[in-house]
């Protein structure tokens, strides 16, 4: 399982319409989806003053780079209407990459894999879901591994 995992996220407006609208725009980028998660209500987490997320985790095959699939997931947020005012606050949509394959990018602007996705479970519940023997490349475990020993206790539902 080396592919490549999207995490995307929304706590502003219709959730899972702001999603499924950012999926419906990857194929526009040069990026389509091979396999998806359920949807899930989570909690959040570090800026507790806002709306329960909805998350879900994407695999996607591509031809662009690591940075260029960066550029495109940003293009999206933007034509969206994503502002980032507070760190770690309230959006519209979030889409970051969780792994590329088994390469590990450290640039002043992207880390892959994504360097938190281990401490989350509102990425791991959906990521074990579609691909539990994924293996962090650097932390050498599969996300099942990963999600049975993450501190992070926060809620994490499937969404109806």
């Amino acid at each position: 399982m080396n592919g490549i995992y999207l995490s995307l996220g929304s706590n502003i407006g219709a959730r899972a319409g702001n999603i499924a609208r950012a999926l419906a725009e990857l194929p526009e980028h040069g990026v389509r989806v091979v396999g998806r998660s359920s949807l899930y209500e989570t909690e959040p987490v570090e800026f507790l003053a806002q709306g329960w997320f909805l998350n879900c985790v994407v695999e996607v095959e591509t031809d662009l780079a690591p940075v260029e699939l960066m550029r495109a997931l940003l293009d999206i947020e933007r034509a969206m209407g994503r502002e980032r005012v507070a760190p770690k606050g309230p959006r519209i949509i979030d889409v970051d990459i969780l792994l590329y394959g088994s390469r590990v990018v450290r640039e002043a602007d992207l880390e892959i894999p994504h360097p938190r996705m281990a401490e989350r479970r509102f990425v791991l519940v959906p990521f074990a879901e579609i691909a539990p023997g994924g293996v962090h490349p650097v932390l050498k475990k599969t996300v099942a591994e990963l999600l049975a020993e993450t501190a992070d206790r926060s809620e994490v539902r499937l969404f109806s």
